[in-house]
């Protein structure tokens, strides 16, 4: 089977690419052939035989989306985008990235279709920002998409079109709603939730951390190895099984700022906690506020995603390979 990444030099992306490198397969077929791309050259990876193109490339140019699926890879996974944060900055950017690429790769894949039947799997991700408030405290399946943020639009439009483009036979797509991703090991990126890491990773690290919200802010996540198993699972499944509604909330741990810093406590104690500063962010504050606290995933939990035992599972994790242990 040959997969192609679209992000694969994120972090996210890095991690799914060992992950498969290291089982052999994916979507439950060996692993032949790798194509990775990014906005920068992704890194090949060691130990695998198979042949393997890394590039830079931008879904938005010209005839890269035909590019990228010229050579039929089996399996596409799409994590290419603008974060958050970002893309409530500079709209333009946003919406080129994130809602326009994906067009373009959807499209280009319809093409193909036409052309030569070509049908890859496509697991496309998602966010929790294509759910806006009013909430109840735990959100169910059925909750309507309402986001309020540009970044949950676009994602929220690249479900939609995902929907359409499987509806009509050109691909077999699931797409996952991954909660925020913590902790983010390496340095802060520009996505609004990047504090929820940065209070775990810096004050570990012996540096200090901002705070931008309340203590009493709660949110949905899930940790780098979680989430990568939520790729490599959805790649393996059979997508006749979900029905129409293809994308998923995926599962994960609910948790408020104070419960992220009592868990930064009982592992690294008060000098830890002392390295968080806090300074209010009107804007990051109005974006998370937007943003989900709970939720009941039973599609996800009964198709077989499973998330972290909790959020000191979370911080062990985070802690073992980073700090060794």
């Amino acid at each position: 089977m040959h997969a192609l990444i679209l992000g694969a030099a994120g972090m996210i992306g890095r991690r799914l690419v060992d992950a498969l490198v290291a089982d052999g397969t994916v979507g439950g077929a060996p692993l032949t052939a790798l194509t990775l791309l990014d906005v920068v050259p992704p890194t090949a990876p060691a130990g695998f035989s198979g042949p393997v193109k890394a590039e830079a490339a931008d879904l938005t140019a010209p005839g890269a989306a035909e590019a990228a699926i010229a050579e039929r890879p089996g399996v596409i996974f799409h994590l290419a985008a603008v974060v958050s944060g970002e893309a409530e900055a500079n709209l333009e950017l946003g919406y080129r990235v994130n809602l326009d690429g994906t067009r373009l790769l959807l499209d280009a894949i319809r093409r193909a279709n036409a052309a030569d039947g070509y049908r890859p799997k496509l697991v496309f991700t998602s966010s929790l920002a294509v759910f806006g408030p009013p909430f109840p405290k735990v959100i169910p399946d059925d909750f309507i998409l309402r986001p309020a943020s540009s970044y949950g639009v676009q994602k929220a439009m690249g479900e939609l079109m995902l929907a359409d483009y499987a509806r009509r036979g050109f691909l077999d797509g699931i797409g996952l709603r991954l909660p925020t991703i913590c902790v983010r090991p390496g340095k802060p990126n520009k996505a609004a939730s990047g504090f929820f890491s940065g209070i775990i990773r810096e004050p570990l690290a012996g540096q200090p951390a901002i705070l931008p919200v309340p203590d009493t802010v709660r949110h949905w996540f899930a940790s780098p190895a979680a989430a990568v198993g939520f790729l490599v699972h959805a790649a393996g499944l059979d997508l006749a099984a979900i029905g129409p509604r293809i994308s998923l909330t995926m599962p994960g741990v609910s948790a408020t700022v104070a419960e992220e810093i009592e868990a930064l406590r009982r592992v690294a104690g008060d000098k830890a906690v002392a390295l968080i500063r806090r300074e209010p962010d009107a804007t990051i504050a109005r974006i998370v506020s937007s943003w989900p606290e709970a939720f009941e995933p039973e599609a996800a939990l009964a198709l077989g995603f499973r998330a972290d035992a909790s959020f000191d599972a979370i911080v062990a994790q985070h802690v073992a390979e980073f700090h060794g242990g």
